[in-house]
């Protein structure tokens, strides 16, 4: 059986890994150089079921239309004449509704903590290395009325498994000392989630699928999908046409520009966020716990001798362009979270595109093509699912029941 993967992030290397376990002759093939060179080289490192909200909640509405004006906003639009940003939020806006987020969230949270234990599984058993940290993550409230929505908030998590408990400013500092020169009224710990270099997980778990006999055709643009019928004939590339018996999608916000020639309309939408990274010195007091600031909405994580902050969740299409000014509010909570915490004049920046769904659940499994198999649409947690949605996939396509339920992940 030739398997033909369709992109080589998070989702395409690890889906490439678990088919090749089924003992299929697998291809992975991008446009890139490398494996995750694009949303999964920069990003927030955080796998934090903890913290597995939906974006479309009650409050959501009111975020995107105070953005308009306010850019200090967690959700920026920016409106243009792409209808299918409008087709999208219309979506989105229909999924704000108190019970829909929780549906959602709970949904959300059963393929976070599943995929983590995937990871676990599949980094013992090739002994993985990507600067893993599992010392649980803080998500930090500035003042006491935030703190108390947050801990109401946290308790459809709470039902869901998770052991979060809220703790003082006093216990947040023991724990995690490098906040001690911070001001906020409290937190929520996670004791369970980690942070992780994904992008060195997918570069040496492609290294893994290459010694396993995975075909990587890098450099390789897509440029259509040949169909015949009900069933993918071939792949359309700039170096030739590449033929297989199946297909799997995974091409994160490229997904549904491809798909749509084949009369797909994926709601998928990609969704900018920015990261900065900096060298942690000898002498900087530096964070050893992954985290969010819950008023700025800036999550931070260490990879070794490196911080990352990430922030900003903007519609603007697919641009990724950005500027030193961008990356300004980043920049300044992280001298007020960690005054000493890295070398703040030598910022390295980065810009992105997560491919959100209105409901922020991933796209898995069959499609109208009985080749054709979809792992897409991981949004912001791409890196907590990837693992899961791999397996998810793989045993669809072997024609076994997955371990969990996904209703609201299929077509």
């Amino acid at each position: 059986m030739k398997t033909i993967v369709l992109g080589a992030g998070l989702a395409g290397v690890t889906t490439a890994w678990y088919l090749a376990g089924t003992g299929r002759q697998v291809t992975v093939i991008d446009r890139q150089k490398l494996a995750a060179s694009e949303t999964s080289y920069a990003n927030a490192g955080m796998i934090a079921p903890g913290h597995a909200y939906t974006w479309a909640s009650p409050r959501a509405p009111g975020i995107l239309w105070r953005s308009l004006r306010d850019d200090s906003q967690a959700l920026l639009l920016r409106p243009s004449l792409d209808l299918n940003m409008w087709l999208w939020l219309w979506k989105f806006l229909r999924n704000c509704s108190a019970q829909k987020a929780r549906e959602n969230t709970s949904r959300k949270l059963l393929l976070c903590r599943y995929s983590q234990s995937e990871l676990h599984v599949l980094t013992q058993q090739l002994n993985l290395q990507y600067e893993l940290l599992s010392t649980g993550a803080l998500y930090l409230y500035r003042d006491e009325a935030s703190l108390k929505r947050g801990i109401e908030n946290m308790q459809i998590l709470v039902d869901g498994g998770m052991p979060l408990r809220s703790i003082s400013r006093d216990e947040a500092v023991q724990l995690e000392p490098a906040l001690a020169y911070s001001s906020f009224a409290g937190a929520i710990l996670s004791p369970s989630d980690e942070s992780g270099d994904a992008r060195m997980f997918t570069r040496n778990l492609a290294a893994e699928c290459a010694v396993a006999g995975v075909q990587f055709l890098m450099s390789t643009h897509i440029q259509h999908i040949k169909s015949e019928g009900d069933r993918i004939v071939a792949v359309q590339t700039d170096q030739g046409a590449i033929e297989g018996d199946e297909y799997v999608l995974a091409l994160g916000c490229d997904s549904p520009l491809i798909a749509r020639e084949l009369g797909y309309s994926l709601p998928i939408y990609p969704v900018k966020g920015y990261s900065v990274t900096f060298a942690i010195r000898d002498a900087d007091t530096a964070p050893s716990m992954s985290g969010v600031d819950e008023q700025a909405l800036v999550a931070w994580a260490r990879y070794g001798n490196r911080l990352r902050l990430t922030s900003t969740a903007e519609f603007t299409g697919y641009d990724r362009s950005h500027t030193p000014t961008d990356f300004a509010p980043m920049l300044k909570v992280a001298r007020r979270l960690f005054p000493n915490g890295a070398d703040y004049e030598r910022p390295d920046y980065w810009a992105g595109l997560r491919p959100m769904t209105p409901e922020g659940l991933p796209i898995l499994g069959k499609s109208r093509h009985r080749n054709l198999y979809l792992n897409t649409g991981h949004g912001h947690m791409g890196w907590t699912m990837a693992c899961g949605t791999a397996r998810i996939v793989a045993d669809i396509m072997d024609g076994r029941q997955p371990e969990i339920d996904i209703t609201g992940m299929t077509l």
